[in-house]
């Protein structure tokens, strides 16, 4: 059977509702709501009560919200097959928190402890707010209208709707304990300031049980990461490192690569070295020098000690040269083929090659002997016969730079030729490394 609204509500609203067994007599007042997020993260899963009077007075149940019925007097009705089961409310599960204290709620977000004041991302709006009131749907099989009574044979379901992060949901939490009525007349004052719940993605500060939660991972990886790296500067240091280390290993590198040097320097000093040293892997290997060169000596050695050999000896590399020449501003992520191939052949290489592929905008054209001998532009590739001789296509004419060379020549080699990527040599013109447009960008922002 279809689906049908009966009414919204909020949860600052439901806090203190009286709850009624089958019979219609009171048996305590709603505490809490609670999603477990590995089954269902778009509809509550259960309200935990206080219990008002008898042997169990003070004491926390929890029922099922499918157990129970929404009355037209605006309290919950448990059905008479309902079984409240005791609930120990345990502390927000933090880093220090005990084995017991995480599995005692490790799969379930409790509304008012884990969301309220809270902060949260914005998925679409890219930004960091905090939650003032969470906005509640209510759904009942059947087709029921507001203000009927609730059938007990009928399942009911508490959606999430909404996050309210504006002045209204702040106005509910101030005037609770006032007649519902008042309130919203207050409130509705205000203009609804809301994220839909689907956009939402949390912030917890124990990663092991942000994991468990499993609402943050695709949605987070899908932003931008120049994105998340300006969500993670909005964050406080044990948030941000919450998020950072939750993110997976490719996400986190090109993020790493996007946030300014000494929120890199704090990211990076709250991780384990291997942990680091799987990033850097994933990093260009100028941008996991130039962070590396910002670390301690002895943190360096240890994440590169982790590191696999034969990206650690690319990052040892660009380590030696000094960071204000032309050397310490190029990577070792470049596509090179034997100057004697053809079209075919750099084809091939392109395939091969691991890095990261949206900065390869040419080809570069070597000797036996590694020397640079031609470039030949992706476009002219794309649009050659697979049989064309490579050194046929190649810019009559290239600029190149000697490793020693200061960067501001690299940044004058750029604005005269107007290029997309700067061949780094040494002295015997043996290709070194590639300068691209991006990191002479990144020089002129940190020159500002």
């Amino acid at each position: 059977m279809s689906k049908h609204p009966i009414a919204r509500t909020t949860l600052s609203t439901l806090l203190g509702t009286p709850v009624l067994d089958a019979a219609g007599h009171m048996v305590g007042r709603v505490r809490e709501m609670t999603v477990d997020a590995g089954v269902d993260s778009a509809h509550v899963a259960s309200i935990i009560y206080k219990v008002t009077g008898g042997a169990g007075r003070g004491k926390l149940q929890t029922v099922a919200v499918k157990d129970t019925a929404w009355t037209p007097a605006g309290t919950f009705q448990l059905a008479a097959t309902a079984d409240p089961q005791p609930f120990v409310m345990t502390e927000h599960a933090g880093p220090d928190s005990t084995e017991a204290e995480l599995n005692a709620t490790d799969h379930l977000l409790l509304l008012e402890r884990d969301l309220l004041d809270q902060q949260i991302i914005d998925v679409t709006g890219r930004k960091v707010v905090r939650v003032n009131d969470i906005e509640l749907q209510w759904e009942q099989n059947g087709a029921l209208t507001h203000g009927e009574a609730a059938d007990p044979q009928a399942e009911h379901k508490l959606r999430i709707a909404d996050v309210e992060i504006g002045t209204r949901g702040a106005v509910r939490r101030l005037l609770k304990g006032l007649p519902h009525a008042t309130v919203n007349a207050l409130a509705n004052k205000f203009a609804a300031n809301s994220i839909p719940w689907e956009f939402v993605d949390l912030i917890e500060s124990n990663p092991a049980r942000r994991v468990k939660l499993k609402i943050e991972g695709e949605r987070l990886a899908k932003m931008h990461p120049s994105d998340i790296a300006d969500i993670l500067e909005e964050l406080a240091p044990k948030e941000r490192a919450a998020l950072f280390t939750s993110l997976d290993e490719e996400t986190a590198a090109e993020t790493l690569e996007e946030v300014e040097p000494k929120l890199q320097k704090a990211l990076v000093e709250s991780m384990e070295p291997s942990d680091i040293a799987d990033i850097l892997e994933e990093m260009d290997p100028a941008a996991a020098a130039d962070l590396l060169a910002e670390l301690p000596e002895e943190t360096t050695d240890e994440i590169l000690e982790e590191m696999d050999p034969e990206e650690r000896q690319e990052v040892e590399e660009l380590l030696e040269f000094e960071g204000t020449s032309a050397a310490g501003r190029m990577t070792t992520d470049y596509v090179s083929v034997s100057v004697d191939g053809h079209v075919a052949d750099a084809v091939q290489a392109l395939r091969e090659f691991d890095g990261d592929t949206e900065t390869i905008t040419e080809i570069y054209l070597l000797r036996k002997d590694d020397v640079l001998e031609g470039i030949v532009p992706l476009a002219k590739l794309i649009l050659a016969d697979a049989n064309s001789e490579l050194i046929k296509l190649a810019e009559p004419h290239f600029v190149s730079c000697n490793v020693d060379a200061p960067s501001k020549d690299v940044i004058e080699l750029f604005d005269k030729y107007n290029l997309r990527s700067l061949p780094i040599v040494d002295k015997e013109k043996k290709l070194a490394g590639v300068v691209h447009a991006e990191q002479v960008i990144a020089l002129l922002r940190a020159e500002r």
